[in-house]
C-alpha cells in the first residue's frame, strides 16, 4: 500500500509528492504522451498510469534490429570461412538468445521500475551502482559512439552522392545531426518511443525487402568455400560465431526498462514472447540476408559491396535505411544509458542524463573517425566485454526465474541501510561473488584479444560464453536459495 506521507526524497525524474488532503482526492496523474517529454526516471510508475499490450513492445524490438549490423555479422560468419547453411544454423543458435531478454522484459511490469532499479535485488543498493557505471553506463556509450561512427560513415557516402564533399565540416555536422535525432527520441523517452517504432518498422521492412528481392537474385544457395573448415577450425568458428551473434541480445539486459508502463498483471508469457519475438525474426531475418549475400559478393565492406547487386535508384533509399535503423537502435541504448546514469546514484533528470550519455558518445565518436583510430580500441574492448555481459545476463535471467517474476517495486526504491535490498553493506554477496565468478571463468576460456589457458588448451576452442554464463547461473541459485525475499517472492508474499 502506498504511503499517504509526502516523500522527502524523491527520486531523479519525479517531484515531492503532496501531502493529501482529506477534502479533496489527489488528482489523476497526466496521461503519458509521445508529444511531451517523459517526466518518469528510475522511479516507480504507479499503476494509475500503466497502460498498453505486450504485443505492442514487438516494434520496439523490430525497429532496433532491422538494421546494418545484423547485415554485417551475417556476412562475417561467411567470410570466417563456413558454408551458407552452417551460416543459417549459427544465426538462429545465436538468436535465440533473444528469449533471455524476452524474460527480463517481464520484471519490468511486476516492479513498475526499469531493469536499472530492479537489478538491486541482485547486487544490493551500492553494488547495484558499481553494476550500473560500469555494465550499463560505460558499454551503452561505447555502442552508441560505435553505432553513431556506422551510421555516420553510410550518412557521408549520402553526402557525397549529393554532389558535395564530406570534408571535416561536413562530417562533424553529419555526425551531429544523426546524434540530435537520436537524442530527440529518447529524451522525450518511452510515449516517442512506443509511438515511432511501428512505423520505423515499417519503413525499414518495405527497405530491406528490396534489398532481400536483390540479393535473392543472386545469391548461390550451395555456396561452400574453396577450403571447408573441419575438426577444430570447424568447431571454433562455430562457437565464435554464435558468440558473435548473441553478443547482441546479451547486451539488452535493460528491456524491462520498456515493459515497465504495461499493467502488473500483463501476461508474462505474452512479455516474453512479444520482446524475444520483435528482435528475433527480424534480426534472424536480416542477418541471413548477409550470409546470402557474402555467397555473391565480398562483404568485408557490406555497404560497398550491396550497392553492387542493388537497383541504382535504390541506392541512396538504402543508405538512409542504414542511418534510420542505426538511429532506432540507438535511441534505445541512450534511454538506457541515461537511465543507467540516474541509477549510479546522480540525481539528475532522465532526459538531461541522456544528454550527457549523448554528449560523450559524440565527443568518442568524433575522436574516433576524426582525430585517430581510438574507436577501434572501444571495438576491441567491446568484444572482451562479452565476457562480462554473458554472466550479468545469466545472474539477472536466475533472479527472474528464482522469484518466479515477482519483484516489490516499492521495496526496490529503499536505499535506506534499513532496506531489504541492502544485504550487506550495500552490497549482495551473492550476487557480486556469482558474477565475479563467471567473469574470471569466462575470461579463462576467451579467445579474442587475447587466448586464455583454456581455449589454449582447446586448440583455440573460445567457450566464454557458455562457461561464464553457466558458471554465474549455478553460482548465484546455490547462494540465492535460502534468501528470505527469494522466498518470499516464490510463496506469493
Amino acid at each position: 500500500m502506498a504511503s499517504t506521507n509526502p516523500d522527502p526524497h524523491p527520486l531523479p525524474g519525479t517531484a515531492p509528492a503532496p501531502a493529501r488532503q482529506a477534502s479533496a482526492p489527489a488528482p489523476a496523474p497526466a496521461p503519458e504522451r509521445s508529444g511531451r517529454i517523459e517526466a518518469h526516471g528510475i522511479d516507480l510508475i504507479p499503476e494509475s498510469e500503466r497502460r498498453g499490450r505486450p504485443r505492442d513492445l514487438f516494434a520496439v524490438w523490430a525497429a532496433a534490429n532491422v538494421n546494418y549490423l545484423s547485415l554485417v555479422i551475417g556476412g562475417a560468419l561467411v567470410l570466417m570461412g563456413l558454408s551458407l547453411w552452417q551460416a543459417l544454423a549459427v544465426l538462429v543458435a545465436g538468436n535465440l538468445f533473444w528469449l533471455l531478454t524476452g524474460l527480463l522484459a517481464t520484471s519490468g511490469p511486476a516492479a513498475g521500475a526499469p531493469s536499472e532499479v530492479i537489478t538491486r535485488a541482485l547486487y544490493g543498493v551500492l553494488g547495484n551502482r558499481v553494476n550500473n557505471a560500469v555494465g550499463g553506463w560505460l558499454v551503452s556509450v561505447c555502442y552508441f559512439a560505435l553505432n553513431l561512427a556506422a551510421a555516420a560513415t553510410a550518412a557521408f557516402a549520402l553526402v557525397e552522392r549529393a554532389g558535395l564533399t564530406a570534408g571535416t565540416g561536413v562530417k562533424v555536422a553529419v555526425i551531429l545531426l544523426i546524434a540530435v535525432l537520436t537524442l530527440a527520441i529518447s529524451v522525450y523517452g518511452h510515449a516517442m518511443i512506443m509511438r515511432l517504432y511501428l512505423p520505423i518498422t515499417l519503413v525499414l521492412t518495405a527497405a530491406f525487402a528490396v534489398v532481400a528481392v536483390a540479393v535473392a537474385r543472386h545469391a548461390d544457395l550451395s555456396y561452400h568455400p574453396a577450403r571447408p573448415l573441419t575438426g577444430t577450425a570447424l568447431w571454433a568458428a562455430l562457437i565464435a560465431g554464435t558468440t558473435m551473434t548473441a553478443s547482441g541480445p546479451l547486451s539488452y539486459t535493460t528491456s524491462a526498462d520498456f515493459s515497465r508502463y504495461l499493467p502488473r498483471t500483463a501476461s508474462r508469457r505474452a512479455v516474453t514472447g512479444w520482446t524475444a519475438l520483435g528482435a528475433f525474426l527480424p534480426s534472424l531475418l536480416v542477418s541471413s540476408l548477409g550470409a546470402l549475400a557474402a555467397t555473391a559478393v565480398d562483404m568485408t565492406d557490406p555497404q560497398t559491396a550491396l550497392q553492387g547487386i542493388l537497383p541504382g535508384w535504390f541506392t541512396p533509399v538504402f543508405l538512409l535505411a542504414l542511418v534510420l535503423g542505426t538511429i532506432a537502435a540507438n535511441a534505445l541504448t541512450a534511454y538506457s544509458a541515461g537511465l543507467a546514469l540516474q541509477a549510479v546514484g546522480l540525481r539528475i533528470r532522465r532526459s538531461v542524463s541522456v544528454l550527457f550519455d549523448g554528449t560523450a558518445a559524440v565527443a568518442l565518436t568524433l575522436y574516433g573517425l576524426l582525430v585517430s583510430r581510438f574507436l577501434d580500441t572501444v571495438s576491441n574492448a567491446l568484444q572482451v566485454i562479452v565476457v562480462l555481459i554473458g554472466p550479468l545476463m545469466a545472474v539477472y535471467a536466475t533472479d527472474v526465474l528464482l522469484r518466479r517474476g515477482r519483484y516489490d517495486g516499492a521495496a526496490l526504491r529503499d536505499e535506506s541501510p534499513g532496506g531489504p535490498f541492502w544485504y550487506t553493506g550495500g552490497f549482495n554477496p551473492a550476487g557480486a561473488l556469482a558474477l565475479l565468478t563467471g567473469v574470471a571463468a569466462a575470461a579463462l576460456c576467451v579467445d579474442t584479444l587475447y587466448t586464455g589457458p583454456v581455449a589454449a588448451a582447446l586448440g583455440g576452442l573460445d567457450l566464454s560464453l557458455p562457461a561464464g554464463m553457466l558458471v554465474s547461473a549455478a553460482l548465484y541459485a546455490l547462494l540465492m536459495r535460502t534468501d528470505e525475499g527469494v522466498r518470499a517472492a516464490r510463496s506469493g508474499g
